[in-house]
């Protein structure tokens, strides 16, 4: 059952306001709530849907755009147990899942109630990330620490489960789920990895050293990168800015009891969307 309802939206795709309102007049006609984040609302033009109320505390959210716009709503759900349904406004994504003429079905089916085969629930690792013992957030792709200037490497040391592994000379280093095997990581050489799985990818950017190989570690193990170096260094959590570093500073990456949870319909679409990113052939 759909007791409730949060939606996000890309804010520079004009068809967002469209579906918007389809999605709020879906909704409010069947008596169940909907709001969106303010700024989302204000830049749509769409005040009158605007609330403090966090998406948390809806039983499914509407992301309506690509995949930055499904990963900023999976931050702003901060790790609660709520279903996404990604509605594709953009390029072929690989975290959305239905094309915006299959809204309102899509809604039909979710507020069915009992499944029956209706649609999936696809949960995905994330990870908890740490700098100096304090918890600054949650990432589905990755959590990179690279250069803060430009025309400079980084050292960086890596430790698995509290062993020392190695330092790198980098541009920096990926701290990568499966999810975000198709994302910084393949640009940097890494290997594409099943969602399915879980595990952890440890990937160098831009190496100056022989060693350039990604590590695919066990979901349990623990990676953290020290900055070794003098050289300022930035922490990103799924390409957003969470904080600088400095000499000294110690980023910890962690499997997360949280998961982000996507709606599905039919068969996994991950092989597929895959095969059209890269052109690949039948055979």
């Amino acid at each position: 059952m759909i007791d409730a309802i949060a939606l996000v939206a890309h804010h520079e795709r004009a068809a967002a306001r469209v579906h918007a309102e389809r999605a709020a007049r879906w909704a409010l006609d069947r008596g169940i709530p909907f709001w969106m984040p303010h700024d989302d609302a204000a830049t749509l033009g769409l005040e009158e849907f605007a609330s403090d109320r966090p998406i948390a505390e809806a039983t499914l959210v509407l992301s309506l755009g690509g995949d930055g716009t499904m990963l900023r709503s999976v931050r702003l759900l901060a790790g609660a147990a709520v279903a996404v349904l990604g509605v594709n406004l953009g390029a072929l994504g690989y975290l959305t899942e239905i094309e915006p003429d299959r809204l309102d079905d899509a809604l039909a089916r979710i507020g069915a109630g009992a499944n029956e085969g209706r649609w999936t629930i696809d949960e995905r690792m994330m990870l908890d990330v740490e700098v100096n013992g304090a918890m600054v957030g949650r990432a589905l792709n990755e959590a990179v620490v690279e250069k803060a200037e430009a025309g400079h490497t980084i050292r960086l040391l890596a430790r698995i489960d509290g062993e020392a592994f190695t330092s790198y000379a980098a541009d920096g280093l990926i701290v990568a789920t499966p999810t975000g095997s198709t994302a910084y990581s393949l640009s940097a050489r890494g290997p594409i990895v099943s969602p399915r799985h879980r595990a952890l990818l440890l990937t160098p950017v831009s190496p100056h050293m022989l060693f350039d190989r990604t590590l695919v570690l066990d979901p349990s193990e623990v990676v953290e990168l020290s900055v070794v170096g003098h050289r300022p260094a930035e922490l990103t959590l799924d390409g957003q800015h969470a904080c600088a570093l400095g000499e000294g500073d110690v980023v910890r990456c962690s499997p997360s009891a949280a998961t982000a949870r996507f709606v599905r319909f039919g068969d996994e679409r991950y092989h597929q969307i895959l095969k059209a990113k890269f052109g690949l052939a039948d055979r």
